[in-house]
């Protein structure tokens, strides 16, 4: 498994990183430990989690994902790199949620215990919070930092002019910078190539995608009409989300195409999405995920493919619209 440094830092992480957003709910604890040791029998040795998981249920679950990850790492907590997330809803206190200096230092004291180690490598703001200065949530960092519960922070779900922001109130005030980004990105959602990245090049932001297989739909199993029971596209409160990002004729339409590019290249069409978002410049290290261990398979698979020139430009010709909006429909 190949190795490179998180942005700018020094930080070096598997150029994979495993997601774990269905741990304790589509997939229960002896799953999950099975997926994890999967993941790291492959060499992946970056893992990715938030307060909030596992999606897609009542709410009650939040915070079982990092107590099973929690229980996988006794004994083997210092052969990872792992990064948590806060600012989602936690409770029914209205405190218990968002970027305040409050609910960050207790989100970060309460994923500390669940994951039973006395520090997170790297910790994100899961989501830009209107509703409190961004000088408020880095401030809050910073001391996390310096108190070493913390070693790194970063972001998730910002758009450009928000990184862009939190990066110069960063460099103004003499605070902790987000190094790193995760947004969504894969072949059916490409927007965030036209600002964000060329910032996060420019900024040396590390980028770690999450949905590099749009939610199972570049898995090319589904098909128009009902949704597959047990998927994100039926599960829970995230399904509506899942259906209205990717569940539309033209997706269909284009993942038959790049099914069929896929079969010529000899490759699973997992594998020519992870080798693709691999091969982008500004990617760190896609988050990869599993219901199932077997199916971390064909996205390690990727590691080992180079994309030739004819198959690339045929892939962006045949996905370069959804770079100007979110889903071709």
């Amino acid at each position: 498994m190949r190795h490179v440094t998180l942005g700018r830092t020094g930080l070096p992480v598997s150029r994979l990183c495993l997601g774990t957003m269905t741990f304790g709910l589509q997939c229960d604890e002896a799953e999950s430990f099975a997926i994890l040791d999967a993941a790291a029998e492959a060499g992946i040795t970056f893992l990715d989690t938030a307060d909030v998981y596992p999606l897609g249920g009542t709410g009650a679950e939040v915070g079982r994902t990092e107590e099973i990850i929690g229980r996988w790492l006794q004994g083997k907590r210092d052969d990872f790199v792992v990064a948590t997330k806060c600012v989602g809803v936690m409770s029914r206190r209205r405190w218990d949620r968002g970027a305040s200096r409050k609910h960050i230092k207790e989100a970060v004291d309460a994923s500390l215990r669940r994951l039973g180690t006395d520090r997170i490598d790297l910790y994100q703001l899961h989501s830009f919070d209107p509703d409190t200065p961004i000088e408020e949530s880095l401030s809050a960092l910073d001391d996390l930092v310096h108190q070493g519960k913390v070693g790194y922070v970063g972001c998730s779900n910002f758009a450009a002019w928000q990184l862009a922001l939190s990066v110069g109130r960063s460099e103004a005030r003499n605070l902790v910078r987000f190094d790193c980004i995760q947004p969504r990105y894969n072949l059916l959602y490409r927007r965030n190539e036209l600002e964000l990245f060329p910032l996060c090049e420019q900024e040396g932001i590390g980028v770690i995608p999450y949905n590099p297989i749009a939610g199972g739909m570049l898995s090319g199993k589904h098909r128009p009409g009902t949704a597959t029971e047990g998927t994100r596209f039926t599960l829970g409160s995230a399904a509506g989300r899942y259906q209205d990002r990717y569940w539309h004729d033209p997706v269909f339409d284009t993942v038959e195409e790049l099914k069929r590019l896929a079969e010529e290249a000899g490759m699973p069409l997992v594998t020519l999405a992870v080798a693709w978002c691999l091969a982008q410049p500004a990617i760190t290290s896609p988050i990869i995920g599993a219901s199932r261990p077997d199916q971390l398979q064909a996205s390690v698979a990727a590691l080992d493919v180079t994309l030739d020139a004819d198959l690339y430009r045929r892939i962006d010709e045949l996905t370069t619209g959804y770079r100007a909006s979110a889903e071709l429909r």
